[in-house]
């Protein structure tokens, strides 16, 4: 099995899953700035270009999401995916709001700051989408009031998406508001399977940390990484 991308994309999605379940998986990373995943070998695998991506024998799965609740539903045993079909509907009904939502708001102020080349750059969007996300967020900030997870008395895939996607929120200074929101991700970020954060994860590839080192769980340390960057002086 190999998993095409590395944190901080949104790799750490599926990532984190194959950390939960202490599964056996390769990590492929593509170098983004360089353009490798718009290289005929990458795109070859994902037409999309875009990671992350999953080969897991002769099935290749695309989309972080889909992603995650493949390796829960194929090799979780029960863990991560609902029994009940009432509470297995709202973890899906959370993982999209998570990924249109949310998610997209966040894409659109990254593309308008420093990935759309200046001149394709809309001033006026970053402030919209900012006005945008922060919208979403106040029912998810309310939905969370008393909660430890999205749905029901454990995780499930639709925490691990949370997680990342709501510390990328942070990192854009949306949380500010949001102290549930807050407590949350940083309840996530403590389980010992937890991979990077956002920033530990630029901070992780600035010191030139292999992807074989973005594995916790049994027998990995958790802040591997963060530790290593400081030596190196990122």
């Amino acid at each position: 099995m190999k998993l095409y991308g590395i944190p901080p994309t949104r790799a750490v999605r599926p990532l984190w899953l194959l950390n939960e379940l202490d599964l056996a998986c390769e990590i492929v990373p593509i170098d983004i700035s360089n353009g490798e995943h718009l290289a005929p070998p990458f795109l070859a695998i994902n037409p999309f270009g875009k990671v992350s991506v999953l080969v897991d024998g002769d099935l290749v799965v695309a989309e972080s999401a889909a992603i995650s609740l493949y390796l829960a539903e194929r090799y979780g045993g029960g863990r991560f995916i609902p029994g009940d079909v009432a509470e297995r509907a709202f973890m899906h009904q959370w993982i999209f709001f998570l990924v249109t939502e949310i998610e997209q708001p966040l894409w659109r102020i990254a593309l308008h700051a420093f990935i759309y080349p200046e001149h394709e750059r809309l001033a006026d969007e970053p402030p919209l989408a900012r006005r945008d996300c922060r919208r979403m967020l106040a029912p998810l900030e309310q939905h969370m009031e008393g909660r430890a997870f999205l749905v029901g008395a454990s995780p499930t895939v639709a925490d691990f998406i949370a997680a990342f996607t709501l510390d990328w929120a942070s990192e854009e200074d949306l949380l500010g508001d949001h102290p549930n929101l807050l407590g949350f991700v940083e309840r996530m970020y403590a389980r010992p399977a937890a991979p990077p954060t956002i920033k530990e994860g630029f901070a992780a590839l600035q010191a030139g940390i292999s992807a074989d080192r973005f594995r916790f769980g049994a027998g990995h340390d958790r802040k591997a990484p963060q530790a290593d960057a400081t030596r190196h002086g990122a």
